[in-house]
């Protein structure tokens, strides 16, 4: 599905940076260095000056100019991911100023309590609201950053602070983000984008357990639709192996390969009430989801701990084996003047 540009498309035609960085990682673990690499030059040559990447882009032509804000953060992640599997610190310098410049169009949108604005729209106007998954993403995003400035020789301690600040959002103030709790990837990325961890973690997954996952087919995309998703399930497997549910992780995994058509492609999902795929598409950030999870789960890439290690700031973790940060913590709620240092961590609503 790769075009002779290195874009990686959805079924429709169209590409988005944060889905193409999925797919450029997935590459890049199975071990598919050219096409991860002319991925990563893509990513590079379509950025636009201001550091942003336009929401869609079609056969080389712009069709959705606004931006988001994850999306432009996101590349971060890829490069990170990138340097795991391979060590090439001079990819690293190559992918630098690309990942610098999105990371700062993503912080501009910060409001001041230290949430992330979802969009930019065509018109240049921020979005009125912040989205609790794409913020999780974001943070993920910023620990890798992190990571990645240390070995560009260009530290970036403010993105570290406003990593420590979003992760406190994230998991303790659910007040600051548009309500979009149908949605199961509000219930799992504050876990998968490494905001929370441990015991928090833990509940959080089980508080939603029963609202989002179905018995041997897997996650259910929306709440109150009889519909599960590949994706989705394969970003809860990544989330449950983060915090050490590695069991769960296992079944959840072993759930999909109902999906999984005679090529080796994965249907999006599968509507469960009609027993019938929905929609009727195999889509390559699917097929990369279960590369990631699957890598996640065995490590048999250099890259398969991304999710695990770039954790939570109160876990202080360091270094260059997969972690993507510097001993740190997170913002109590003292220092945000809020009362939530007494209360238990925020679970889906």
């Amino acid at each position: 599905m790769q075009e002779p540009s290195g874009a990686i498309a959805w079924p429709d035609g169209h590409v988005d940076a944060w889905d193409h960085v999925e797919c450029a990682m997935a590459l890049s673990a199975c071990g598919q260095h050219e096409a991860a690499r002319r991925a990563y030059r893509w990513l590079r040559d379509t950025q636009r000056a201001d550091g942003s990447w336009p929401r869609s882009v079609q056969a080389g032509r712009v069709t959705d100019p606004a931006a988001e804000s994850h999306h432009a953060a996101y590349a971060a992640v890829g490069a990170w991911h990138e340097y795991l599997v391979t060590g090439d610190e001079q990819h690293v310098q190559l992918m630098w100023p690309a990942v610098r410049r999105g990371v700062e169009w993503m912080l501009a949108l910060r409001t001041p309590r230290g949430e992330v604005a979802w969009e930019r729209d065509a018109a240049a106007r921020p979005g009125s609201y912040a989205l609790l998954s794409g913020c999780a993403s974001i943070h993920l995003s910023l620990r890798c950053g992190v990571a990645l400035a240390k070995l560009a020789d260009d530290p970036r301690p403010d993105w570290e602070l406003a990593a420590d600040r979003l992760a406190h959002l994230v998991a303790r103030h659910p007040e600051a983000f548009a309500d979009k709790s149908r949605f199961a990837m509000d219930w799992y990325y504050p876990v998968l984008g490494g905001a929370i961890r441990g015991e928090d973690a833990a509940r959080r997954l089980a508080a939603g357990w029963d609202t989002f996952w179905e018995p041997g087919l897997g996650v259910r995309c929306v709440s109150d639709e009889p519909w599960v998703t590949g994706a989705e399930t394969c970003e809860l497997v990544i989330a449950l192996n983060a915090c050490g549910m590695r069991s769960q992780a296992r079944e959840a995994f072993a759930s999909i390969h109902h999906l999984r058509h005679q090529d080796g492609s994965y249907w999006t999902g599968w509507q469960f009430a009609n027993q019938a795929p929905f929609p009727r598409e195999r889509s390559s950030w699917t097929a990369a989801a279960v590369v990631l999870a699957a890598d996640a789960l065995t490590g048999f890439s250099g890259g398969g701990g991304i999710f695990r290690e770039a954790a939570a700031a109160t876990d202080g973790a360091s270094g260059t084996d997969g972690t993507a940060g510097a001993s740190r913590q997170v913002p109590d709620g003292a220092d945000c003047g809020c009362d939530s240092c007494d209360r238990e961590p925020a679970t889906p609503r």
